[in-house]
């Protein structure tokens, strides 16, 4: 929702559609930072037939607690041949590094 908002104010083109999930993973909530970052690890693809190549795409997520998810999402996007990722957060969370 937030991506087609910003993508309908600023006239660019929103393509919510690049990336699937490929597993289910479990709710991140109350896990680590390493917990986070193994619990997405391989969980995202980019679809078949997407054309990322020489592409700048901006991730938008709406909170940002470790990074986890969105690091995982952009490496996936640069291995497909997107030129560069950039992140758009909404909130960031205040919490203690474990």
């Amino acid at each position: 929702m937030l991506a087609h908002a910003i993508g309908k104010a600023s006239g660019i083109p929103v393509g919510a559609d690049w990336l699937q999930r490929c597993r289910a993973k479990p709710s991140q909530g109350r896990q680590s930072r390493v917990e986070r970052r193994r619990n997405v690890a391989g969980a995202f693809a980019v679809k078949n037939g997407r054309g990322v190549e020489n592409q700048r795409v901006l991730l938008i997520d709406d909170v940002l607690t470790t990074g986890a998810t969105v690091a995982e999402c952009a490496m996936v996007l640069l291995k497909a041949g997107a030129a560069r990722v950039d992140v758009l957060t909404l909130a960031r969370t205040s919490r203690p590094e474990n």
